[in-house]
């Protein structure tokens, strides 16, 4: 007999595309959850056509966050989709989102909406820089970087800013959706009651600067681009030695000894 997994009897109801979404729900759907993926008619989330490359059954962008889902077709500027979606909605355990602020409430597919009949559904929001000033700007991760300050700190120290090489910010923004997702699940499972998580690219950014931000808000230093150095300790860094070059990571004294 197969072990239960952590999430099995959880309906998860995912609106998400592209990146941040997709990965919170396909880590749901690791744990357990069963996620029913809700996409465009004709194209389908973003993803399915970003590539080269592609594997024997498409684009493996899409495939990095889409895995152990089930997906349909609904399109949500019909009312006939609309209510399908809004009874998919009224079901799941968990609702996750990624459309710009205030999008699902105008398909009536808001949280308000889904809370009045569906009091316990965890509903998670992502959005690029949250429902405020920056609600209108387009979530991309590249964007966010910039703005957010991770391309001022990444990259040679007399180079151009230089994002990362994977969507980081994505990444990061998953993760705390995610958390809080569990932890709103965990709550309900005491209150009875769900709650509107609302997470955004910029904000999940500017928590994960970390030492480099609280040096700013605790000492006034203005993090810089070092290459492969560390701001705080050393050696930490790439070397030039005589037959290629060298990661060395010291955190003291002992260590370096």
């Amino acid at each position: 007999m197969t072990e239960a997994l952590p999430l099995d009897g959880v309906l998860v109801a995912d609106f998400s595309r592209v990146l941040a979404g997709p990965l919170c729900t396909m880590t749901l759907a690791d744990l357990g959850a069963r996620v029913i993926k809700v996409e465009r008619p004709d194209t389908g989330d973003d993803t399915r056509a970003w590539g080269p490359p592609y594997s024997e059954t498409g684009a493996t962008y899409f495939e990095s966050v889409n895995r152990n889902k089930e997906s349909v077709c609904l399109d949500l500027q019909d009312e006939d989709g609309r209510e399908l979606a809004r009874e998919l909605a009224l079901r799941a355990d968990v609702v996750v989102e990624n459309f710009k602020p205030g999008g699902m409430a105008k398909l009536g597919l808001g949280y308000e909406e889904i809370s009045r009949e569906n009091p316990g559904v965890v509903y998670v929001s992502v959005s690029g820089f949250g429902t405020a000033e920056g609600a209108h700007l387009a979530g991309y991760d590249f964007l966010v970087q910039a703005v957010g300050g991770l391309m001022s700190i990444t990259g040679a120290a007399d180079g151009e800013p230089t994002k990362v090489g994977v969507a980081l910010v994505d990444v990061l923004t998953a993760k705390d959706a995610t958390i809080g997702a569990l932890a709103a699940l965990e709550a309900r499972r005491r209150t009875g009651r769900g709650a509107h998580i609302d997470v955004s690219l910029l904000s999940s950014l500017q928590g994960a600067l970390v030492n480099q931000g609280q040096a700013y808000l605790g000492a006034g230093k203005v993090p810089e681009r070092m290459g492969n150095a560390h701001p705080s300790i050393v050696p930490y860094q790439l070397l030039h030695c005589a037959d290629a070059p060298l990661a060395v990571t010291v955190g003291n004294d002992g260590q370096f000894r």
